[in-house]
């Protein structure tokens, strides 16, 4: 039997711009943490969501239950683990903090 071939997904460019972009304006304006509480609370009161969508929510849950410090939330989003991963696949969840105005 042959081991499995382990493929490494990179993310893609429009997404690792567009998370890039959400952290700098996370680390400008910290006040920004509470549109994603207001996103993850919407998005909870959803009926029919992907157990994966459930999953990144739950997975927010824990790193603002571990830290209210921007540079660790960040540092979370960044992160190649589990959590950061999960935290990046769903750019929705960050809706409205790159919105002007």
């Amino acid at each position: 039997m042959y081991p499995r071939k382990v493929r490494k997904r990179s993310d893609s460019k429009l997404n690792t711009s567009f998370i890039n972009q959400v952290i700098a304006a996370l680390k400008s304006d910290p006040a920004k943490l509470a549109i994603i509480r207001k996103n993850l609370e919407y998005y909870r009161n959803q009926r029919h969501l992907k157990r994966g969508f459930l999953l990144a929510i739950e997975r927010f849950d824990w790193v603002f239950e571990a830290s209210d410090d921007v540079n660790f939330i960040c540092d979370q989003i960044l992160a190649d683990d589990y959590i950061g991963n999960r935290l990046r696949r769903y750019p929705l969840l960050f809706k409205g903090l790159l919105d002007e105005g």
